[in-house]
């Protein structure tokens, strides 16, 4: 049974909340507006940017929490708030969904799901939620797409997307365009096969269904040998990117599984890729593969950011995509499909020989390969130069923000493991090795996207792990250290201007939205999942002696 408290399910009026929800259309989803926050990144785009500017460079050394809200959940919180005239939306671990005053924090609803006591869920967290019409849509751990009403936190339906016995399950937040609601499936470690499927947002009905690995006679079957496609993961982890213009939607897709290539030879499409995908009918419009017969578990599941940008004096309708690989890729996007243009590294990394020009494929230094009883050590590490931490970029300044770690390489082997429905099926050992020398691991770094040069860089002792938010008050908002900080630096120059201690560490994804006139930031914090698994490897190292405490809490900031 899932359920509403039910102590609160009469909802608004019981609250005094006064404003009325005003449904969310198809226009303004192609259009938001600047007060409010819709979806995921804020816009189609996914550029994380905001064009409020009410807090801004001259007075956000003012900015003082006026509402927090706990959560009453450990680990990772990685939602943004969501929010519709008024009204926020926030997901937490373990499935609740929170619906709130945005102005006050006061409470209007929440809905818990039940989940099976059986449910296995490598990465515990959820990040976040899809608007339309009166419907708020939440994907589960136990692979189902629940719809409830924005009012009152009752389900009006649910749809289960696979089955989570056989290793599915789903953290991203729905992504909702043309009528549809679109998910992906995580559960890569476990054998699965990935996948991004959409449904009809007013009856849950099922409309498509696009696989990332195809199925024998189907175009890349060739590049998977024997049955291995049947298990090779290629999970998608992240919210997709969509544009109007073309119709075509993009995903990030996760790494072939086992983890180490050289049991599932070939070039393992469409593992480690973008995918442009028909909004209307899942069909594969295009691709690009960052890597193949990926070996180092380097996810490329961030969404990429759709940005129009320069070379030799003309305009590139661009996709912009800080890879898990160390590499800062530049592509293009049309109707026809995905092209590339250029790429190079971010970070330290010591696996690509080089790129070919026309392609973007890359050619490997074979030492740097781990396989079955072969060892190999590379950088960056498994979590790479960006993990799922979303970029941002700013249409003011024409930089792209990039919560980076450099200095932090790999141990891998690979070892043998068999199938088996419901298991983990990785197939690999591995440690971090971090640079005896280095005097920082984590980084925000602003990158000139039409001249590729890096402006400036904002470096941190221990590795960072925080979403970006930009702003039209030339702000850049980052949380992501161990030290439990949520800060704003000076889009322009990265200079550290505010500065905020939280409950815990901040790997929530920041949003912004006004309220009466007046703006407030937002962002959750809570420590866990793969930011406190990095802190635990670096313990171990000698690197950092700190236990970040665990604990959900919403945190709102304005200005006095």
């Amino acid at each position: 049974m899932r359920h509403v408290l039910g102590a609160l399910l009469a909802g608004v009026a019981a609250t005094g909340f006064a404003a009325e929800y005003s449904p969310v259309t198809d226009e303004r989803l192609l259009s938001p507006e600047p007060e409010n926050w819709l979806m995921y990144r804020g816009t189609y785009d996914s550029q994380g940017y905001s064009p409020l500017d009410q807090i801004n460079t001259e007075n956000v050394a003012g900015l003082k929490p006026v509402w927090s809200f706990s959560t009453g959940m450990r680990e990772g919180h990685q939602a943004p708030p969501v929010v519709n005239n008024g009204f926020m939306f926030v997901t937490t671990p373990n499935n609740h969904l929170l619906a709130l005053d945005a102005e006050t924090g006061e409470q209007l609803w929440r809905y818990e799901r039940e989940l099976p006591s059986d449910l296995q869920q490598m990465h515990p967290t959820n990040r976040g939620v899809g608007l339309y019409g009166n419907l708020v849509y939440m994907a589960t751990a136990d692979c189902f797409v629940v719809a409830l009403d924005a009012n009152t936190g009752e389900v009006v339906w649910e749809t289960e997307i696979e089955d989570y016995g056989a290793g599915y399950y789903m953290t991203l937040a729905p992504l909702v365009a043309a009528g549809k609601v679109m998910v992906g499936v995580s559960g890569g470690e476990w054998g699965i096969r990935g996948f991004v499927a959409a449904l009809d947002a007013q009856t849950g009905d099922a409309v498509w269904k696009t696989y990332t690995i195809p199925a024998p006679g189907e175009p890349g079957s060739e590049s998977w040998p024997g049955d291995t496609w049947k298990t090779g993961g290629v999970p998608v982890w992240i919210t997709g990117s969509y544009d109007p213009a073309t119709e075509l939607t993009y995903w990030g897709t996760g790494n072939g599984g086992p983890w180490t290539g050289d049991i599932r030879d070939g070039d393992n499409l469409y593992a480690t890729s973008v995918l442009a995908l028909e909004v209307d009918t899942g069909k594969l419009r295009g691709h690009h593969q960052y890597h193949w017969n990926d070996s180092w578990d380097w996810d490329e599941v961030s969404a990429p950011l759709l940005i129009d940008f320069m070379r030799d004096g003309e305009t590139v309708p661009g996709l912009v995509h800080p890879g898990r690989n160390g590499y800062l890729w530049f592509l293009s996007r049309s109707a026809d499909g995905i092209g590339f243009v250029d790429a190079q590294p971010y970070v330290e990394q010591d696996v690509f020989t080089s790129l070919d020009p026309e392609t973007g494929r890359p050619t490997y230094d074979e030492e740097k390969k781990p396989g079955i009883g072969k060892p190999a050590t590379f950088c960056p590490s498994l979590w790479g130069g960006k993990d799922w931490p979303p970029a941002a970029f700013s249409p003011r300044t024409r930089l792209l923000y990039i919560p980076a770690n450099d200095n932090v390489c790999s141990y891998m082997t690979g070892v043998e493991e068999d199938y088996r429905k419901g298991r983990t099926f990785m197939g690999a050992e591995a440690e971090l090795r971090v640079d005896p020398e280095a005097t920082f691991i984590g980084e925000l770094q602003a990158w000139n996207v039409d001249t590729v040069e890096e402006v400036w860089s904002v470096q941190f002792e221990h590795h960072n792990w925080g979403p970006v938010l930009a702003t039209g008050g030339d702000l850049v908002f980052m949380g992501g250290t161990n030290d439990r900080y949520f800060r704003a630096f000076d889009a322009k120059t990265g200079e550290t201007l505010w500065e905020q201690r939280t409950n815990s560490g901040v790997t929530g994804v920041p949003s912004t939205y006004s309220v009466n006139g007046k703006q407030y930031i937002a962002v959750l914090s809570g420590y866990g999942v793969d930011a406190e698994r990095e802190q635990d490897a670096l313990r171990i190292l000698g690197r950092s002696d700190l236990v970040v405490p665990q604990g959900g809490v919403l945190w709102v900031f304005a200005l006095e």
